[in-house]
């Protein structure tokens, strides 16, 4: 995404798949951002904790979307 502060508002018009685009784009950037940190080139410490919850944030529209499902089916 080229929006580095993912509002919920946001996640919620995307569709599944695209939330699942966006959390393994975000899983990359998390990755990187570990990398960086490990061999002190890391520029923004704040942006960890930014990605991180943004993960968090993505995960969580998932399971919702998950038991919504399966309540329908149910």
């Amino acid at each position: 995404m080229a929006d580095k502060n993912l509002k919920v508002d946001e996640l919620r018009q995307l569709s599944d798949d695209q939330l699942a685009d966006t959390l393994l784009t975000l899983k990359k950037e998390q990755f990187n951002l570990r990398f960086q940190d490990a061999t002190g080139q890391l520029q923004s410490t704040a942006r960890v904790r930014e990605v991180r919850r943004a993960v968090a944030r993505v995960k969580t529209l998932q399971a919702q979307r998950k038991a919504a499902a399966s309540k329908t089916e149910a």
